[in-house]
């Protein structure tokens, strides 16, 4: 069986560097895309803003994975822009698409009409965030041409929190463990989104996960 070949974007942030540790962990040859020097344990690296990248330098991957972010007012709007960009260099190639989403989108009703975003509890804070990030996952919904996962983490996401190896996937809905907590560490996160990119066929579909 041949080896996997997968590319992660902006693979020098901390969801990022921690997704390219898990790949390199299970075998997976893997390619750092990133704007600056390499800090990731990725073997291959192309050095390129994302919006800059061509089909070419997506070829002969299995599996893409979109470790963007944005966090300041004017650069919001690039978690569409940014989604779309790489869409249209892997639509029809059938290379993977598995994007690190957020869970302010997630459902809280059973008729999927209303998100965690919209509660009154939804930090204020981070409204813009979770609106432009749930507004890109709208837009990729409807890319019937690009083969994607969208992987939304569980409401508390702690950058700095243990892993345990242990964790749940779910649907499109907010789900609790059976301590009655959405959370999960961004190491677990990254070991799910390995677990997904191999054995995954969640095609077309946007999954969650959280901490066991």
């Amino acid at each position: 069986m041949k080896s996997m070949k997968m590319a992660v974007v902006c693979a020098n942030g901390k969801a990022g560097r921690l997704i390219v540790e898990k790949a390199v962990e299970r075998g997976i040859e893997v390619t750092a895309i990133v704007r600056e020097e390499n800090r990731s344990s990725a073997q291959n690296v192309i050095q390129k803003d994302l919006f800059s990248l061509v089909p070419e330098y997506l070829a002969g991957f299995d599996a893409v994975i979109d470790a963007f972010g944005a966090w300041t007012p004017e650069t919001l709007p690039q978690h569409s822009s940014s989604l779309k960009h790489l869409c249209d260099l892997l639509s029809g190639t059938g290379i993977r698409l598995l994007v690190v989403g957020g869970a302010g989108s997630l459902y809280v009703s059973p008729d999927h009409t209303t998100r965690v975003m919209d509660g009154p509890d939804f930090p204020e804070a981070f409204g813009p965030l979770a609106g432009s990030m749930g507004l890109a996952l709208d837009e990729l919904r409807k890319r019937g041409d690009v083969r994607w996962t969208y992987l939304s983490p569980a409401c508390d996401f702690r950058a700095d929190g243990g892993e345990t190896g242990k964790y749940l996937f779910g649907g499109e809905e907010l789900f609790l463990n059976a301590k009655g907590e959405s959370v999960i560490s961004y190491a677990d996160y990254a070991s799910a989104m390995i677990e997904e990119a191999i054995n995954g066929s969640h095609i077309r579909e946007r999954i969650s996960v959280i901490e066991a």
